[in-house]
């Protein structure tokens, strides 16, 4: 009987992250939820609906030991993965103007979380990848990583962030791409979630929408050639 088909994804106790689980249990995925806050309840919840497609795995992505544990629990459990979903990340950037406030403790924790994080997870995961049949790697970037476009006139620690996730996205292009493995660098859209800290009621496009809408793209299977930085609805953005 051929394996359900994988996907494994980081951050997923809530917000964007919790969507992206809940749409691919939809689509019949085997779903590795990446957990960080074990009292959030929702993903507990939606094992005791889903006992055999739903894993969760506890992760912290700024802890080496943690990701290998997680790997290796994908491994032992599946041996190969089809998609990886890099979606953990931080804002917390109260960082002023450059005549203001500059928080660079907080800027380091923000760049471990959304740059080192997700390289840390790539390096320790693209081998399973590799023996998949999906070979996606998803970064959830912004529209804030890009420096044509920019801007802001504040918020350093966070837009760096995503401009260096960014270039991590295009060095592994670069060099997965020999192996059948396509990158891309996705802006969710402004989305409702709890990024800020709490629940962000402003923001313009709902976690679900904006799930549905990233896996459309993904599952679209775009070629290694294609441009990989783009928005939830598939719209090219500029670097």
């Amino acid at each position: 009987m051929k394996m359900k088909k994988s996907v494994f994804i980081t951050g997923a106790d809530r917000g964007l992250g919790l969507a992206f689980v809940k749409v691919f249990l939809q689509e019949d995925y085997h779903v590795f939820a990446g957990q960080f806050m074990p009292d959030w309840q929702e993903l507990s919840e939606l094992k005791s609906h889903y006992r055999e497609e739903l894993d969760i795995v506890s992760l912290d992505v700024t802890n080496q030991e943690s990701v290998d544990a997680a790997s290796n629990f994908v491994k032992d459990k599946d041996g190969q993965l089809d998609i990886l979903i890099n979606n953990a990340a931080l804002f917390q950037d109260r960082s002023e103007d450059i005549f203001g406030e500059l928080h660079f403790d907080d800027m380091k924790k923000i760049y471990d979380t959304n740059v080192l994080g997700p390289l840390r997870i790539s390096h320790s995961l693209a081998p399973l990848l590799l023996k998949g049949d999906g070979k996606m790697l998803v970064n959830i970037s912004s529209e804030a990583g890009s420096i044509s476009d920019a801007y802001r006139k504040q918020e350093y620690g966070y837009c760096m962030s995503k401009a260096a996730l960014n270039m991590q996205g295009k060095i592994l292009q670069n060099h997965l791409q020999e192996y059948g493995i396509k990158v891309l660098s996705i802006h969710p859209g402004y989305v409702k979630s709890y990024m800020l800290g709490t629940f962000n009621h402003e923001a313009t496009i709902d976690a679900m929408e904006s799930a549905m809408g990233i896996v459309k793209q993904i599952l679209a299977s775009p070629s290694v050639e294609e441009h990989m930085y783009i928005d939830y609805q598939g719209n090219k953005l500029n670097w």
